[in-house]
């Protein structure tokens, strides 16, 4: 306890020109302020950021006044919520009426009500460790529901029932899931036993708002934790079926592995690379990671059994490319992320053609160009996605994946990969060709594109051979 109290002054002496200034400010107005919440949270662990939640008695008028003598910066999208924000150097603050907020049964939208006490307002919150409040001026610590104790048994409790908690906002339910994900905590049992039973009531809550919860647990350090418990609860049922969906029913003779633990393994593998190629101050990567956790969603769907008792999922790569796309459009995503996600699990098995090495340059060429954009990703994808146990086999498809990399740096160096075009432009083939814009330009540019693949660059004489004699023979 002395430790978690020598960080948490630490902490508050770092960020005390902010503080306490605000703490003066709102005093003097009659005002009471705490910060609350996260910031509290990551104070005991050691590691605040800039982002600065804050509570108060004033209503958001009051602090909208308030905080303009003093921020460089003030807005008010989060009027309708009390939330007034402001930018203090390089702080980011939000300052929120104290409040209590439940949801109609019906609806998707909180019903917001201002509270009159710090001790209401906290007892509202999702979990015990983020109803801590210190308020300010004079730095008291403010613990009502044991969120201190929780913290050092790194469990996540509510403060009150968590029927209650869940009833008022179901999408705590997925917040529980994100922050073990994020801080690497257990969920208490009760909580977990409450999600379990108030699954369905996930379904009120809209979709950019369970989207914005699935992106940040696949971008937090224990993805695997937040996944599993929404699997084990049923909400993972709910709001990303496909997950599930691969906990295949494993046949008697065991001929192949299991698709779900092997998901989740090339999600963390996937993580490790990002570090390991990125650099350890690379930041978390969701399109990499969501193609990791989505490349496989194709298997249930195409499962066949061989008579020998083998088992196949023959082109599960372009239909697990299709439900990609469902889903995340489903859930809201941009059309650049669902772009992106589909282009890699149809692409994941794509290296396995290359065998033991012997792709030749037109190959290279064509994997180049159908990554475009993604093709780091799917790098880190391809290597992720090998997950045997058979040392010498993994060795062996690292070893042929290494030559693969080097044999597209050095096209790259001698062709400049990354922009291939054809040896000829629209002009110019419009003019060696005799004719106008129209469909004939688009087709003679597609075959030189192909001859581009299969060739590399070649002189500008045999280049207008080949599409002569290509254009007389249609």
């Amino acid at each position: 306890m002395a430790q978690v109290q020598e960080t948490v002054a630490r902490e508050l002496d770092r960020i005390g020109s902010v503080i306490d200034e605000l703490g003066d400010l709102f005093a003097a107005a009659g005002e009471q302020l705490a910060l609350v919440g996260g910031p509290v949270r990551d104070a005991m662990l050691g590691r605040l950021q800039n982002d600065l939640d804050f509570t108060t008695s004033a209503r958001p008028d009051v602090t909208e006044r308030l905080v303009s003598k003093w921020a460089e910066a003030v807005w008010d999208m989060g009027r309708a919520f009390g939330t007034i924000g402001c930018r203090k150097g390089p702080w980011q603050v939000e300052i929120t009426t104290y409040r209590a907020e439940t949801y109609d049964p019906a609806s998707r939208k909180p019903e917001v009500d201002f509270g009159d006490s710090l001790a209401g307002d906290l007892g509202r919150r999702d979990f015990t460790v983020n109803a801590m409040a210190v308020t300010v001026p004079g730095r008291v610590f403010e613990d009502p529901y044991g969120g201190i104790a929780d913290l050092a048994e790194r469990v996540l409790r509510t403060p009150g029932r968590p029927e209650d908690s869940f009833s008022d906002d179901p999408l705590r339910m997925m917040r529980a899931a994100r922050f073990s994900a994020q801080l690497g905590f257990d969920v208490a049992p009760e909580v977990v036993a409450a999600m379990t039973a108030m699954a369905d009531r996930i379904s009120i809550i809209s979709a950019e708002r369970v989207r914005d919860e699935i992106v940040k647990l696949v971008c937090a350090p224990y993805p695997r934790r937040g996944l599993t418990l929404l699997v084990q609860t049923g909400l993972a049922a709910l709001v990303l079926p496909e997950l599930p969906a691969l906990a295949l029913e494993r046949d008697e003779h065991h001929r192949h592995k299991d698709v779900y633990e092997h998901t989740l393994t090339v999600l963390e593998q996937a993580i490790d690379l990002e570090t390991s190629r990125g650099g350890p101050d690379a930041p978390p990567d969701f399109v990499g990671r969501f193609a990791a956790l989505m490349h496989d969603v194709g298997k249930p769907r195409t499962r066949k059994f061989a008579g020998d008792g083998t088992v196949t999922f023959h082109h599960h790569d372009v239909v697990g490319a299709k439900i990609t796309r469902k889903r995340m459009r489903a859930l809201r995503f941009s059309n650049d992320d669902i772009d992106a996600v589909a282009t890699l699990v149809e692409l994941h098995l794509r290296f396995h053609g290359y065998g033991s090495g012997e792709w030749t340059d037109s190959a290279v060429r064509r994997y180049v160009r159908d990554a475009g954009d993604q093709l780091e990703r799917l790098h880190i994808l391809t290597r992720a996605d090998c997950t045997t146990r058979n040392q010498r086999k993994a060795d062996r498809l690292r070893r042929t994946y290494d030559e693969l990399e080097e044999r597209i740096a050095r096209l790259s160096e001698e062709e400049e990969l990354a922009s291939i075009r054809p040896d000829l432009d629209g002009t110019e083939i419009m003019e060696i060709l005799g004719i106008g814009p129209g469909r004939d330009v688009g087709e003679a540019y597609r075959f030189l594109l192909e001859l581009r693949m299969d060739h590399g660059p070649q002189d500008p004489a045999t280049v207008r051979a080949a599409l002569l004699d290509w254009w007389g023979s249609r």
